[in-house]
């Protein structure tokens, strides 16, 4: 791609690299794509570089310089730009003006990113082999960070606080006067940082199932786990056309997955990358993936017959789209990027203890590893925490519309209300029926439109799939 270097008066050392777009701008759409060049380390500003990738879009009748939205994906440790393929002047990204997508550093498609395919590696190894899978995983944790240490990366510098500085950058170098800033689960704490360093940069956020930098997640992440799980079966429990062919679900559940703790199963897997067929071991933490996977407006009419197959030890059908996750070519999460973040901003402030007491207030639950990186992972990744401050809530008065799903197992609408409390124009909507990312739309009203219409004023709910807090 050819670019060129574009250098405005701007308080950084962050320049842009502009060239062709890297997916398909249809006709009647004006594009800027390129790179944010910006310091790696912003307290070393001639030290090493990131390259950061964005695509600006916008019909010619909207402005280049005013109601412009933002939209950077969560994880973390995904692209933004990787799920665009195409943008045309139809696209609802471009519904309320311009709009730009825009990566994280250290995801798949900035420089550098820190993929580390040893993890994978290792994690299919450990299923090939029946060796500790998290021992494995270790090793190869480690073996990528001196990789990446010996490049002269500091893996430190890929964090929230950095990534919210990078889109003030690019804000600032695009002469653009504000944002409306679209985040989804982890992206919607980086939006609340944005907001909170750089309150000038912000015209309104829009956050989808939001995960605030503050909250300790590690110790509600069971409790959250166990919330969503409850609201579920007390839909089944309510349902009057639901004549309950599988019992007392809850009771099941619960006596089931508390028995399986520990427990390993047998199954014959056809490994699609070596093109054979190998015995596995598979446990708790694979059958709760199929399970909270059915969390949502999609899975939620099948889940009591998963629930109920996987109760009666009909786990072969679901096992095996677990797995095939892993054993797929394609590999879209750069794992160091997200450890970095993990590590640096949650792990470093949890308490083991009280992570250690959730186990006991949902024994069905113990032992599900739900989340990636754990305290061993991360004495292994050696990365700084970040400044206590991100513990901090965010106070602003920015507008914001948040949508939380009531059966989400990973961001409780319990964070919306967090949230609320030091954004005092924030409307908070909870999706019935609803799992991550519920979107803002239900039962043909578009929540969005309401919300940009006037930000400052109180959406009125009169729906029954949605209610607001």
């Amino acid at each position: 791609m050819l670019l060129t270097t574009v250098s405005l008066a701007q308080p950084s050392l962050s320049t842009l690299e502009v060239g062709s777009c890297p997916v398909k701008i249809g006709p009647g759409v004006i594009s800027v794509c390129g790179y944010l060049v910006a310091p790696e380390n912003r307290k070393k500003p001639s030290g090493r570089k990131v390259k950061v990738p964005f695509i600006f879009v916008r019909r010619p009748e909207m402005s280049a310089t005013k109601n412009i939205a933002l939209f950077t994906t969560g994880g973390p440790g995904y692209s933004t730009t990787a799920n665009f393929d195409s943008i045309g002047e139809r696209s609802g990204w471009l519904a309320y003006g311009g709009f730009i997508a825009f990566d994280q550093r250290g995801s798949k498609k900035s420089i550098p990113s820190l993929e580390c395919p040893a993890v994978t590696e290792a994690i299919r190894y450990s299923y090939r082999t029946g060796l500790n899978r998290d021992s494995l995983v270790r090793l190869a944790v480690t073996q990528s960070r001196k990789e990446f240490t010996a490049k002269g990366i500091d893996l430190s510098s890929y964090t929230t606080i950095e990534s919210a500085e990078d889109i003030n950058d690019l804000r600032v170098l695009l002469n653009i006067d504000s944002l409306s800033l679209i985040g989804i689960s982890y992206s919607g704490g980086l939006m609340m940082t944005v907001a909170r360093n750089h309150p000038e940069a912000v015209r309104t956020l829009a956050l989808g199932s939001p995960l605030p930098a503050f909250v300790h997640y590690e110790e509600h992440a069971l409790a959250n786990i166990n919330q969503a799980l409850e609201n579920f079966f007390n839909y089944y429990d309510a349902d009057s056309a639901n004549t309950h062919p599988y019992g007392d679900l809850r009771s099941r559940f619960h006596t089931y997955f508390t028995s399986i703790t520990g427990k390993r199963f047998p199954l014959n897997y056809y490994d699609p990358l070596k093109h054979d067929t190998i015995q596995l071991m598979y446990g708790k933490d694979e059958l709760m993936d199929i399970v909270l996977d059915g969390l949502s407006a999609y899975g939620f009419k099948t889940l009591p017959q998963t629930m109920n197959d996987l109760i009666e030890g009909k786990h072969s059908p679901y096992v095996n789209r677990i797995i095939d996750g892993y054993f797929s070519a394609d590999q879209s999460l750069s794992h160091g990027m997200r450890y970095s973040i993990y590590c640096s901003e949650q792990i470093a402030y949890s308490d083991p203890a009280l992570i250690n007491k959730q186990s006991a207030l949902f024994p069905w639950l113990a032992g599900f590893a739900f989340n990636s990186p754990d305290k061993a992972l991360c004495d292994c990744w050696k990365v700084k925490p970040e400044p206590a401050s991100i513990k901090n809530p965010v106070y602003s008065t920015v507008p914001v519309l948040i949508a939380g799903g009531d059966i989400d197992p990973w961001c409780s609408p319990f964070y919306n209300r967090l949230i609320q409390r030091t954004f005092p124009n924030a409307h908070s909507l909870i999706f019935r029926k609803r799992g991550h990312i519920p979107g803002f739309s239900a039962g043909g009203v578009e929540y969005m439109d309401l919300f940009l219409k006037n930000p400052y004023q109180r959406i009125n709910v009169k729906n029954n799939d949605v209610w607001s807090e």
